[in-house]
This record gives C-alpha cells, sequence and structure tokens, in this order.
C-alpha cells in the first residue's frame, strides 16, 4: 500500500483487514517526521503514545471488533485542541508546560473513529496571525519552499499535511485560518458551518467566529473526516441538532445545473495576483463546461469585512484571554517575594512576559473598543454591520448554489515579509473572513500552480463557499475542481 497517496478508507480498510497494522501505518508517518520535520518545524509536541494507541486498535480488531471508520488512521492535532495527557499550548509561552486532563469533543471523536493521534501541531499564538510566525515555538515553514511561510494560523497542520508526515490534520478558522494555509500548502481545507462541530475543548481566540474543521490530501477525506467530527454536543450550547448528513457516501461530482456564483465585489483585480485570477477563471469555465451555470451576485458589505472582522475578533479575545493571569495555571512571572507584591505588578509582568507581541496588539484593540465610551461607537456597530452582512449573503445565496471566489490575494510569500506591517498581514485575510461573520461554511481546493517566479511553482486554492448547513452541495463542487485539477493527493517534495 502507498501510504502517501492513500485515503482514509483505504488505510481504515487495509488495517481492518489486517493487510497492514495500525503499527505498522504509525510507524511510516512518524519516520517520515524524523525525517523531514527538522525542515518544517511543523509539529510543537511528539505524542510518545502513538503506537500504544495502534497497538489498542489492532487487539481490537484482533477480537473481531469494528474501530470505526478511521481505524489506524495517523492524525496531526493542531496545538489549540486539548489533548488529555498531552501538552497543549496554542502556541503560546503562557501555556507552555498545559497538559489538559481532558480531550477536546473533535479529538475525542477522532479517537472513538479509530484515529491514532501522531502529535500536535505549531500555529500562529492563540491562532493569531495568517503566517505561523508569531508561535512561541518557532516559525513554520511551507514544505513547497522552506522560505515561504505556509499560511496561519493553521500552518502547521497544512505543512503536515502537504509533506505527509500525518495522514489527516485538524485546523481551527476564524478568519480564514484553515482555508488560506490550504491554498498556500496545496490541500483541501474545510470550515463548516458555525455550529456543524463543536468548539469545547478548544483554546477560545473569538467564540462567535472559531470553527474546527478538517485538513487532508482529497475532498473524499474531508468528506468522512467532517463527518466524523460534526454533531450535537452537550457541553457546548452553540452546537446544532440538526442530523449530521452522510457527507462522504453521498459525495458525488455532478454539477450540471448547479448555480455558481461569483461576487462582483471580490473580482476587483486590483491587488489580486495575475496567476490567482487565471486559477480562478480557470475553475470557473471548468464548471461551465461541466454543466454548471455561472451568475454574479453582490454582497457589499463584503468591502467592510476585515476591520469589522477585527474589531468582534480582538473585542471577543481581550474577554477570552483574560483568563491568563498567572493566578490558576500558565505562565507566572517570576519575583523574589510575594509578600508585598502589587496586584497591578503581578498581572503586567505576568502577561506582558507571556504573551508574544500580536497577541498583546489584539487585546489591546479589543479592549480599547470594549471600554467605556467605545463599545456602541465599535463593537456594537461591528456587530450591526455583521448582522448586515449575513443577510446579503442569504440574498446572494437565493440566486446561486455555491459561491466560488480566490482564497488570498497571491500564493505564498517570504518569512519576514509581512510581520512587521499587521496591516498588510489583516488585508491578507480579505477573502475569508466574510464566511466566518456570516457563519458560512467554506473550503479551499487545490487548483492551480503559480508561474515560477524564483520561489518554484507554488499551489493556489479556490475558495467555495455555500449557504448555512448545505456543506454537501459545497463538498460535491470541490470533488468536481479537484477531479479536473490534475492535483489530487499532490505531496509537497520537502527536499526542495
Amino acid at each position: 500500500m502507498d501510504l502517501l497517496q492513500a485515503s482514509f478508507s483505504e488505510i481504515a480498510s487495509a488495517v481492518k483487514s489486517k493487510k497492514i497494522s495500525a503499527v505498522e501505518t504509525t510507524r511510516f508517518f512518524t519516520k517520515r517526521i524524523e525525517q523531514f520535520d527538522s525542515k518544517l518545524n511543523s509539529f510543537i509536541t511528539l505524542d510518545r503514545t502513538a503506537e500504544t494507541q495502534a497497538a489498542a486498535i489492532d487487539a481490537r480488531i484482533a477480537k473481531g471488533e469494528d474501530p470505526g471508520p478511521l481505524a489506524g488512521v495517523p492524525w496531526g492535532i493542531k496545538d489549540m485542541f486539548c489533548t488529555k495527557g498531552l501538552r497543549t499550548t496554542a502556541a503560546s509561552k503562557i501555556l507552555e508546560n498545559f497538559v489538559p486532563p481532558y480531550d477536546a469533543t473533535v479529538v475525542a471523536r477522532l479517537r472513538s473513529s479509530g484515529a491514532v493521534v501522531l502529535g500536535k501541531l505549531n500555529q500562529d499564538e492563540f491562532a493569531m496571525g495568517s503566517s505561523n510566525e508569531t508561535s512561541a515555538f518557532g516559525v513554520c515553514r511551507n514544505p513547497w519552499n522552506t522560505k515561504l511561510v505556509p499560511g496561519g494560523s493553521s500552518g502547521g497542520s497544512a505543512a503536515a499535511q502537504a509533506a505527509r508526515l500525518c495522514a489527516g490534520s485538524t485546523g481551527t478558522d476564524t478568519g480564514g485560518s484553515i482555508r488560506q494555509p490550504a491554498s498556500f500548502c496545496g490541500i483541501v481545507g474545510v470550515k463548516p458551518t458555525y455550529g456543524r462541530i463543536s468548539r469545547y475543548g478548544i483554546v477560545a481566540y473569538a467564540s462567535s467566529l472559531d470553527q474546527a474543521g478538517p485538513m487532508t490530501n482529497t475532498v473524499a477525506d474531508a468528506a468522512l473526516a467532517l463527518e466524523v467530527m460534526s454533531g450535537r454536543d452537550g457541553r457546548d450550547g452553540t452546537t446544532s441538532t440538526l442530523k449530521v448528513p452522510a457527507f462522504a457516501k453521498d459525495l458525488n461530482s455532478q454539477v450540471k445545473g448547479l448555480r455558481v456564483g461569483v461576487i462582483r465585489e471580490y473580482m476587483k483585480t486590483e491587488g489580486l495576483h495575475p496567476d490567482v485570477l487565471k486559477t480562478v477563471q480557470k475553475a470557473l469555465e471548468t464548471l461551465r463546461t461541466q454543466g454548471a451555470e455561472i451568475v454574479e451576485v453582490s454582497v457589499p458589505l463584503t468591502e467592510y469585512s476585515v476591520p469589522v472582522y477585527y474589531l468582534i475578533a480582538a473585542s471577543e479575545a481581550s474577554s477570552n484571554l483574560a483568563r491568563y493571569d498567572g493566578v490558576k495555571y500558565g505562565y507566572r512571572a517570576r519575583f523574589e517575594s510575594l509578600a508585598e507584591l502589587d496586584l497591578d505588578e503581578f498581572y503586567g509582568r505576568t502577561r506582558g512576559e507571556g504573551f508574544g507581541k500580536e497577541v498583546k496588539r489584539r487585546i489591546m484593540l479589543g479592549t480599547y473598543c470594549l471600554s467605556s465610551g467605545y463599545y456602541d461607537a465599535y463593537y456594537n456597530k461591528a456587530g450591526q454591520v455583521r448582522r448586515m452582512l449575513r443577510d446579503q449573503f442569504r440574498e446572494a445565496f437565493a440566486k446561486c448554489d455555491v459561491i466560488l471566489s480566490p482564497v488570498t490575494t497571491a500564493p505564498a510569500f517570504a518569512i519576514g515579509d509581512r510581520i512587521s506591517d499587521p496591516l498588510a498581514m489583516y488585508l491578507n485575510d480579505i477573502y475569508t473572513v466574510s464566511t466566518n461573520l456570516a457563519g458560512l461554511p467554506g473550503m479551499s481546493v487545490p487548483f492551480g500552480m503559480s508561474s515560477d517566479n524564483g520561489s518554484g511553482s507554488l499551489p493556489i486554492g479556490v475558495q467555495l463557499t455555500a449557504a448555512h448547513f448545505a456543506e454537501q452541495t459545497m463538498l460535491n463542487v470541490g470533488l468536481a475542481l479537484e477531479l479536473a485539477s490534475g492535483l489530487k493527493g499532490k505531496v509537497a517534495d520537502v527536499q526542495r
């Protein structure tokens, strides 16, 4: 079996039929981590019990039991997800030594489906960033060219997946943090409808925007993983009570008669890399030739999506991160004596030393937005615009079944290129944040490669967005594009 190309179903079937053991599969991927991750820095913590987990799955199969649809499939987990007995840092100094006593719901569901956890993946600190350069554990690198960023915040997940250091990986998406790195690294990344997947056990950044999702090598794998992860969770009151569809079973590539929307405001070519524009146009033409109808729609408020997003996200981050003060858990600044310590100094030094620059920037921005005299002018106003944006998307989906757009303005950029310019970094999310503000499902599918301008030819994804809880339609269109792209399951050459 070629484990570099094997799908989740193929691995699980081979493990269940004893053609290969879960232990052998796990060893294959751990050896790839040992061989290549020193060049990528995609893992923060390795789970030394991975082979033990795999052996337990083999033992269950020997007894005639069915471990689940992901039997023996090795996964990497973004370090925002709590993992019982395994360090969870959110790529921060302040949580550097935190070991949770429980699994996040997503992790628990993966385990109960037979998945093996290989370790925790690198990311931007507290998921705040678009390049994986804000991690307290060092920069993660793009396997297509290690001088480039893998995207963020789920950069470690995307890099490890693209280099096939794991068979599947998890990400979180607050404003594009699954889709953007998926595009940069040439993999499939799915952000489901808000409420489709439980947020229980995920370190909170912006609670009304955060959503977990799978990052995989193919659309079929993403569909199966989404099915496993989704569903009502009594520990997260925001999860939907809707029945989880059979995403994998119902997956098909028929697009004839579907209406594919193009957002007029997204197709302004100013600032859009010509290779990205070419890839989007090619994707639209591909769907047209397969029988889909291309229609133009308008969502005028997308023009304000970036400032609205950062007002809301920073405000919620200010509230969520207030718990990290050095009192109950996490990093605590060292003091010669605690007896006569001033409380403000205690909090100030602990948080000043424990948080990175980008996290402190967003906390300060959010605190300002929530402060007396500014709440109505900023946070409340942003919330009102958000609701209007959601309504405009509903009007757009009355005219189309799915929307196709760019994921980012350009392919992956160089490490260090934008980290000192926060505004330029924030504008990188211009095509993705609207999806989170409206709570819609979105995904990135590899569809093109850039021209070689000295950095090598780089992957370019296209973004699909669907109406609330219409992930099946989105996945089906994604499959049609994947089959036409010639890029299905393409593994990055880390030797470059």
